[in-house]
């Protein structure tokens, strides 16, 4: 069976959550609450993403959840967002190339994964513009995270 969706950036319309306090300056880092409020996004995220049957249909995600685990992924997802959004340098993983590169994803599973993030990211009221600012950044990753097509079936 072949996608019949195109891919592409995918668009969220944040019109309707709160704009940013407009006295606001600081890193994206700052503006999403720090570590704690990057840490709580992502303890969302990851059990979203681990229930997602669509984002776990690729066989080589599926068996990368079960063997890495729950936790050592909530970790580097938290500590990769923390440094792309301005906060310290704590990411102690793989570039997103490497990282990606055994599990063949998908342009289309990219997209789904981009929006559980922004599903999430609503879910847990982030601002607009800061919703935008880190939509940006997944975007920026996706040539990097999408990878050629390789054997779907489990290894």
């Amino acid at each position: 069976m072949t996608d019949t969706v195109q891919s592409g950036p995918v668009q969220t319309d944040t019109t309707d959550l709160p704009p940013s306090d407009p006295a606001s300056t600081g890193s994206l880092y700052e503006r999403l609450g720090g570590t704690y409020g990057i840490a709580g996004a992502v303890d969302v995220l990851a059990d979203r993403l681990y229930a997602n049957v669509s984002a776990n249909q690729n066989p080589h995600v599926q068996a990368f959840h079960q063997m890495k685990g729950h936790a050592g992924f909530k970790y580097l997802v938290t500590a990769w967002s923390i440094e792309q959004t301005g906060g310290p340098k704590c990411y102690p993983g793989r570039d997103m190339r490497e990282s990606h590169a055994d599990l063949h994803v998908t342009e289309f599973e990219f997209d789904i994964v981009a929006t559980e993030i922004a599903a999430t990211l609503f879910h847990v009221g982030v601002p607009r513009q800061e919703h935008k600012e880190f939509m940006d950044i997944i975007e920026s990753y996706r040539s990097m995270v999408v990878g050629p097509p390789g054997d779907k079936k489990e290894d």
